[in-house]
């Protein structure tokens, strides 16, 4: 039997009444842009994590897009990031006119590597914006050092992490604006695209929401320019339904990541499984190992019916269109890119499937090295 990258049916089969008696009540009231249930999850999700406010949005794509444009950046701006992430991260800031100055990652987290941020900060900076890649929060507090010390905003790409603590904080609510997104392949997704912003500071929170709708602080009267940003009423409907059992959900993640690495703990040279901080979780958006023999693995499981991804197979700095935009030494990225394989992963991921799939990794890796 095929086992599915990430099972989203079983996740439908386990809350259907919930999720059809929240769609039903929307298509009953009929408001489908901004109906009450988008306050009604800006409310839970600013609850949830702990940040005063909550805006949703039209993805985490565009939770990005409009927290650079709320603090202001636009053409001369640099802000510093990560090549080791989906590009979003950087298209975002290339979009506003800004250049993005990428900063390596470390080998065992993949997260940026805080040790080399300071270095690439100069006056032109205009912020930071470390990624929180497959589950797990970068050093949030050492990032808020460095950019106190140099005056600049921290946006955490939160877009893999939500549900994650970090020294009991929830991602999202660990610097100055947090940005996650709801595609349904995220820890916590709707049924299309959507994403939130976080942060506590309500002049920034007045700006992003009327950025989200255009730049109108009240109707037809346009203050800043905007974008058409809003999330569907339909999907926060979703969500709200997902989110009932949500944090069951984040503790089977954090169950079976930690399963993953028991089962492969005395596993053949050649994998190497990834690394979690003591001092925060990861809700494993990704399991994401490193391999030596990577292309040789992946059609191994091809053949044994198991799917697989890679998390990234092209560092950003070296994409055709993002080459050459911003200064990168990075070659910790480009030898993950090289190396990382995702598996299948999820809440509903059973014992038995998790059982096999290692097996399989087992015994491609032994196979491919003679």
């Amino acid at each position: 039997m095929s086992i599915p990258f990430i099972d989203l049916k079983t996740q439908y089969q386990a809350l259907k009444p919930q999720i059809q008696a929240r769609i039903d009540a929307v298509l009953e009231h009929g408001q489908y842009i901004m109906g009450p249930e988008v306050k009604e999850l800006e409310d839970k999700l600013a609850a949830f994590t702990g940040a005063r406010h909550c805006i949703t949005c039209a993805s985490g794509t565009e939770a990005l897009l409009i927290s650079l444009m709320a603090l202001g950046v636009g053409p001369g701006d640099e802000v510093v990031t990560t090549p080791f992430t989906f590009v979003a991260t950087a298209e975002v800031i290339v979009l506003l006119g800004a250049t993005p100055v990428f900063v390596d990652v470390e080998a065992d987290t993949c997260n940026i590597d805080v040790s080399k941020i300071e270095a690439a900060i100069t006056p032109r900076t205009k912020a930071i914006m470390p990624v929180s890649l497959y589950g797990q929060p970068a050093d949030m507090d050492e990032i808020n050092v460095i950019a106190a010390k140099h005056g600049l905003p921290v946006i955490e790409d939160a877009c893999q992490s939500f549900g994650a603590s970090y020294k009991g904080r929830k991602s999202c609510n660990l610097s100055t604006i947090g940005c996650t997104s709801f595609f349904p392949s995220k820890p916590l997704g709707c049924y299309g695209d959507g994403g939130a912003i976080f942060t506590n500071d309500d002049n920034l929170a007045k700006a992003m929401r009327e950025i989200r709708v255009h730049g109108q602080e009240k109707r037809y009267v346009h203050t800043r320019i905007g974008v058409g940003g809003r999330m569907d009423t339909l999907q926060c409907a979703i969500v709200l339904a997902k989110l009932e059992r949500f944090d069951w959900e984040v503790a089977e993640r954090e169950r079976i990541g930690a399963r993953y690495s028991q089962l492969l703990i005395n596993a053949p040279r050649g994998i190497v499984v990834p690394a979690v901080r003591n001092d925060r979780t990861s809700v494993f958006a990704q399991y994401t190992v490193r391999l030596t023999d990577r292309a040789a693995i992946q059609k191994a499981f091809t053949e044994a019916g198991i799917p697989t991804a890679v998390h990234y197979p092209v560092p950003l700095h070296q994409q055709p269109a993002y080459r050459g935009l911003g200064r990168a030494d990075c070659p910790i990225s480009e030898q993950m890119a090289q190396q990382v394989m995702s598996l299948p992963m999820g809440p509903d991921l059973t014992d038995e499937d998790q059982a096999r799939i290692v097996d399989e990794l087992v015994r491609a890796t032994n196979n491919a090295a003679g």
